[in-house]
């Protein structure tokens, strides 16, 4: 392979990592109210038993 080949390549890959990297360091947790969170964990509750009944 040419040496443009592999600069390409490189350049490829760490704009992905780099990507990722900041997608992960500007992620933020969400502020949920105790209630909120208790709906969000049942409707989790009831899609995981439906999708044991679709099996």
């Amino acid at each position: 392979m040419p040496w443009y080949a592999w600069l390409i390549l490189i350049v490829a890959i760490g704009s992905i990592v780099g990507g990722l990297l900041m997608l992960r360091e500007s992620a933020q947790k969400l502020p949920l109210s105790d209630e909120q969170l208790k709906r969000v964990h049942e409707r989790n509750a009831a899609a995981d038993a439906q999708d044991e009944r679709d099996r």
